[in-house]
């Protein structure tokens, strides 16, 4: 049996920490939210329970589509045994439809279906906002390389339409989501997680919003949506 050891890293919505085995870690859900880089924090209540087991049903799904994932196995409510990867700090954000900063941004109508997924980078560094980059900045960075990005640009549109089909055969729409990937032992897999915490996902037939953005602008219903998402997700 796996054996914790200690914290590695506290963020805001998880704990990581190390195990007996020097390629394995334990990453832990917290009921802790935040929004717009920490100015919002606050809890929702059940909500590391709920992120877990959804992040643990579509790792597996996406491993059983050739997605490489850090995904190991699930350990309990709150927790999941995953690869230890050298985290990549590039986020990966993949939109299919105009919401958030998009719209703010770019003057897209709210909702509006986008012709095609828009793949979109942002420097992860909390300090200076996760600011939205290009890949010549990551690479005059030091982040990733040209190949590099080959790979993450590849893979995250082939995980958007896994995952288009995927919510949408659960009656929800995949607005928008935030993907982080990493390396272990020189090969790139997608790490982190993917949540309601991480995915704009919206009601298909009301169009109700079933994700963080219920935080983010006091919409309330904010644990019953996470619960919704849970059930349909893990309804098969």
């Amino acid at each position: 049996m796996m054996k914790k050891g200690n914290m590695l890293y506290e963020g805001k919505a998880k704990k990581i920490f190390e195990t007996d085995n020097p390629d394995l870690i334990i990453q832990e859900f917290k009921d802790d939210a935040s929004a717009f880089n920490a100015l919002k924090t606050g809890t929702i209540v059940g909500k590391g329970v709920v992120n877990n087991s959804v992040s643990c049903k579509i790792f597996s799904f996406l491993e059983a589509s050739g997605i490489p994932t850090h995904f190991v196995e699930k350990l309990s409510e709150r927790e999941m045994a995953c690869r230890k990867l050298d985290i990549i700090k590039v986020e990966v954000v993949v939109r299919n439809v105009a919401a958030g900063s998009l719209v703010k941004r770019y003057g897209f109508e709210e909702g509006a279906d986008l012709e095609f997924p828009i793949v979109e980078y942002y420097l992860k560094d909390d300090a200076l906002a996760d600011p939205l980059m290009n890949e010549s900045h990551a690479m005059l960075l030091n982040l990733a390389s040209a190949e590099d990005f080959v790979v993450l640009k590849s893979q995250a549109l082939k995980i958007n339409a896994l995952l288009v089909d995927y919510f949408f055969k659960r009656n929800l729409k995949l607005v928008d989501f935030k993907l982080e990937f990493g390396r272990h032992h020189d090969k790139i897999f997608l790490g982190d997680e993917i949540s309601p915490d991480t995915c704009r996902l919206w009601d298909v037939g009301s169009g109700k919003k079933l994700d963080k953005d219920r935080f983010r602008f006091d919409l309330g219903d904010i644990e019953e949506s996470y619960l919704e998402v849970q059930k349909r997700v893990l309804a098969d």
